[in-house]
């Protein structure tokens, strides 16, 4: 194999198990969930949702991922971002793998929002 097709292996086989992943997660309780979300008008209500439905710590934990996934976007070293979230090396690496060869939930939204600093 040269590169490229290693590449395309590895991408190949991260959507599979992806694709298996979402076929294990998905329900009727999910669904209600997402469509939830969708509902949300504001961030006031997206506050009000989250602060009912997660403890504060892993909403802090979910905010640290997606600024992780920012940073790496941005092209930052995993030392800066552990010292910049507090994550650990082996959280920002599912993170990396996540932007590399997951399905581009990261990238689908940092590209659609005005990412604050």
């Amino acid at each position: 194999y040269n590169n490229y097709e290693m590449l395309f292996c590895e991408k190949a086989q991260f959507l599979e198990r992806t694709t298996f992943m979402n076929e294990k997660l998905k329900s009727a309780d999910v669904n209600n969930l997402f469509h939830a979300i969708l509902s949300l008008k504001d961030l006031n209500e997206c506050y009000d949702l989250f602060e009912d439905l997660c403890t504060v710590a892993e909403i802090k934990e979910m905010a640290k991922r997606f600024r992780a996934a920012k940073m790496l976007s941005d092209g930052a070293k995993y030392t800066e971002i552990s010292e910049s979230t507090g994550l650990s090396t082996a959280t920002i690496s599912r993170v990396n793998r996540a932007l590399k060869y997951g399905t581009d939930g990261y990238m689908k939204m940092l590209a659609r929002i005005d990412y604050e600093d």
